[in-house]
């Protein structure tokens, strides 16, 4: 029997105002850290993961599948035999030196550009799921529209920083087509920043052409606009699809994430100090490699983190040893001094329940202790990136608002009025009429809206809604409330245009053949 899809009711703009009247949809600023970090590597050990990473950079080498890359470190001084390349622990200390420790994203809406790196960071919604599960909780392949939806949901919730790409894949779209309708998708419904499709060399120079409308090629010179992300192979490799797409990025000035993909166990060793020895030295090969396509381009130390099931092989999330990695990797970040990426909201449960909470818990907070600059993945993850449920994106958000509020650490601008409420109520009173408390009532504890905290009579009453269903009401309110941030029309012609051309020029059923 076919599910009929609820989409969301459509409403009148009195409707749409009252309820955006209600809710705040304006992004948070880049969340400052103002909170101690956790370090559990004293400095002899950080030197001690830096040297192995360095020896194996060294003496074992590192596989660049890439006859471009090849070449281009031949002529930065590497030794290079065969598709292996020994880095000299020397030339990549100088080459990553070069990488800005920070930087700012402009978005297309100057209010929503971030300041990032350091103390600064951004959350970031997951990408590339496969399936959805959608308004009715029905698992199945996405559309062009969900798609767009979700986009939509990361341009109203507050501590969403970024529309993503791919959030989810849209199959009603040829896939040799799909990047350019995916792209044009982060670029309409969201005027924040988004990331760029990096699945071809040929697609992320389609990605670039498009920002180059959207922001101005000479801008772009100047200004990071957009996000790639390039997988390496491990253990110790990188391949020509991601090479290619990095360059794209790369020689257009924009940030890629140079990001390991860790199954700890199954590709790296079944150990955590020796696996970020690993990941490092992978992750310093590609941030080195970035700066001898461009000195000075922006790139973010990335990695993907998880373990593998020695019962099943199947990867795991929110494992504490993910946690004490992600740890490690933030001080090396910082003992590099470069930017960096981490996976949070990371969820390996089949539907939105209590393991899906506990382990997206469980990496956002490890992520806030750690000081994870670029927070990807923090929205709608689950059944290990199989699906993004629709219920779990504005839960997983609203977590991210809460650990942003966490992060920023105690506030003591109102510590001496609040003080002297104590001497104006004395005992036995209470402050819920005091001028204090009602000027700062709503900024003093959090208050979440998608969490049931009243008694169980009144819970019952209001029909007993579980999470997953006030969730999908909530989902249905916001879509219902959606207001496009209308592009330039003479942009958006421009990008459409070129969107017409690329799918004519790119045939549709032959995606392997679009960029030989």
């Amino acid at each position: 029997m076919e599910t009929q899809t609820l989409k969301p009711a459509r409403r009148g703009r009195g409707a749409r105002t009252a309820i955006r009247k209600a809710r705040d949809f304006t992004m948070l600023p880049a969340l400052r850290r103002g909170l101690p970090l956790t370090e559990p590597m004293d400095e002899v050990e950080i030197e001690r993961i830096d040297a192995a990473s360095m020896d194996i950079l060294e003496n074992i080498g590192v596989v660049f599948r890439d006859d471009t890359a090849l070449a281009d470190w031949r002529g930065a001084g590497a030794r290079v035999e065969g598709e292996t390349v020994y880095l000299d622990r020397g030339l990549v200390r100088e080459l990553i030196a070069t990488i800005p420790e920070t930087f700012t994203y402009h978005a297309r809406n100057p209010a929503n550009n971030l300041p990032f790196g350091r103390d600064h960071a951004m959350f970031v919604p997951m990408t590339g799921a496969p399936y959805l599960r959608d308004l009715n909780d029905v698992r199945r392949n996405p559309t062009l529209e969900d798609l767009a939806n979700f986009h939509k949901l990361s341009h109203m919730l507050p501590a969403i920083h970024s529309s993503a790409h791919h959030i989810v894949e849209p199959y009603d779209h040829p896939i040799s087509q799909r990047h350019l309708r995916i792209t044009y998708s982060s670029m309409k419904h969201s005027d924040k920043t988004f990331m760029g499709m990096t699945t071809s060399p040929k697609n992320a120079e389609d990605v670039m052409e498009m920002c180059a409308i959207l922001f101005g090629a000479e801008f772009m010179e100047t200004h990071p606009v957009v996000t790639g992300n390039c997988n390496g192979n491990s253990p110790l490799v990188w391949d020509e699809t991601m090479l290619g797409a990095m360059r794209a990025f790369n020689k257009r000035n924009q940030p890629v994430l140079c990001s390991p993909f860790v199954l700890g166990g199954a590709n790296t060793p079944a150990s955590v100090a020796p696996t970020v020895a690993q990941l490092n030295a992978e992750a310093l090969s590609a941030l080195a490699y970035t700066q001898v396509v461009r000195k000075g381009c922006p790139a973010i130390y990335g990695h993907y983190l998880s373990t593998v099931s020695m019962k099943s092989g199947a990867p795991m999330a929110g494992t504490p040893e993910i946690s004490l990695m992600n740890l490690m990797i933030g001080q090396m970040a910082r003992f590099y001094r470069v930017p960096w990426r981490s996976s949070t909201s990371l969820g390996g449960a089949k539907t939105f329940d209590a393991q899906a909470g506990y382990e997206s818990a469980t990496t956002l907070m490890a992520l806030q202790m750690a000081g994870t600059n670029y927070m990807w993945h923090a929205a709608g993850w689950n059944e290990a990136g199989m699906h993004c449920s629709m219920a779990k994106f504005v839960v997983d958000a609203e977590q991210c608002a809460m650990a942003y509020r966490m992060a920023q650490g105690i506030r003591w601008d109102d510590f001496d009025e609040a003080l002297a409420a104590v001497a104006d109520i004395g005992p036995g009173g209470h402050y819920l009429g005091h001028a204090h408390t009602l000027e700062n009532f709503q900024r003093a504890f959090f208050m979440p809206e998608l969490f049931d905290n009243n008694s169980i009579e009144q819970w019952q009453a209001e029909g007993a809604i579980e999470i997953n269903a006030r969730a999908l009401a909530y989902t249905r309110d916001l879509l219902g409330a959606y207001e496009e941030p209308r592009l330039d029309e003479a942009v958006n012609e421009a990008l459409l245009d070129y969107i017409a051309r690329r799918e004519r020029e790119i045939p549709p059923a032959d995606a392997l053949n679009q960029d030989r």
